[in-house]
């Protein structure tokens, strides 16, 4: 059996859903499991024409602020299971994260925190991304599969962003959010993307304010992580670059089970 996901920070649900491709996307996309981060919306301000698409449920969480952050998910796949936030009650008032049981893997989307200018917001960012780690690797202790996916809201290595001497110091680009991808690693979890394209350029987040999408000035900020023991059942996993209507692009993931 085969499984495609997807992954996306659209950006404002309301405001992408008017775009035209948008839906040229959304209803060609094939995808068996849609992930979408910022959604910054209530439940009740999704477009209706979105909750209505044939064949899928759908899951949110909101954040407690308004027009802020949250995360949604919509699937072909039932799921056995689902949980909002990662249980620690000071981190999950953002709607950042959907843990999704499915009869053959967790599925985390997350939108993971941006640590702010002067990274105001690190030390929330390092808490929030142990606690996941935490997570994660007692699930896979215990002999479960585990696909992460979302905006990291962090470049990882050099090759992830365009300029990297000009990005040090700067948010996304800390020794302590690409430290935690290192641990990530180190603990189990693996880059799917980098499985089959070790080359440069590939990024999926642009400025809006450079119109650096035009040069293909970006950063890589989106992934799909699964455990080392998943590794044989990644078939492939891509960035949709020439998919627009945000600021990211999407990228995917599909699985043979």
């Amino acid at each position: 059996m085969s499984i495609k996901l997807v992954s996306w920070n659209v950006n404002g649900i309301r405001a992408v859903s008017k775009k035209e491709e948008f839906w040229n996307w959304f209803e060609n996309t094939e995808a068996d499991i849609i992930n979408f981060q910022e959604v910054r919306a209530e439940l009740k301000q999704i477009p209706k024409k979105l909750l209505k698409v044939e064949n899928f449920t759908h899951h949110f969480n909101e954040a407690e602020k308004k027009g802020y952050s949250g995360v949604g998910t919509f699937s072909k796949i039932e799921a056995c299971g689902i949980k909002k936030g990662l249980g620690i009650e000071e981190l999950d008032k953002e709607g950042r994260v959907l843990q999704i049981e499915y009869s053959d893997f967790t599925l985390f989307n997350i939108y993971f925190p941006n640590s702010g200018m002067e990274a105001k917001r690190l030390d929330y960012k390092v808490d929030f991304c142990d606690a996941l780690l935490d997570i994660v690797v007692d699930l896979k202790n215990n002999g479960k599969n585990v696909v992460i996916t979302g905006d990291y809201n962090i470049a990882h290595h050099p090759i992830d962003v365009y300029n990297p001497a000009n990005c040090e110091g700067k948010s996304g680009y800390l020794p302590e959010e690409r430290d935690w991808l290192d641990r990530l690693e180190e603990a189990g979890f693996i880059d799917t993307f980098r499985l089959f394209d070790e080359g440069e350029n590939n990024f999926t987040w642009w400025s809006y304010r450079t119109k650096a999408r035009d040069r293909n000035a970006g950063w890589r900020l989106d992934y799909f992580y699964v455990n080392e023991e998943m590794k044989d059942k990644v078939k492939s996993a891509t960035i949709l670059n020439q998919v627009y209507g945000s600021d990211h692009c999407p990228v995917t993931l599909e699985l043979d089970f």
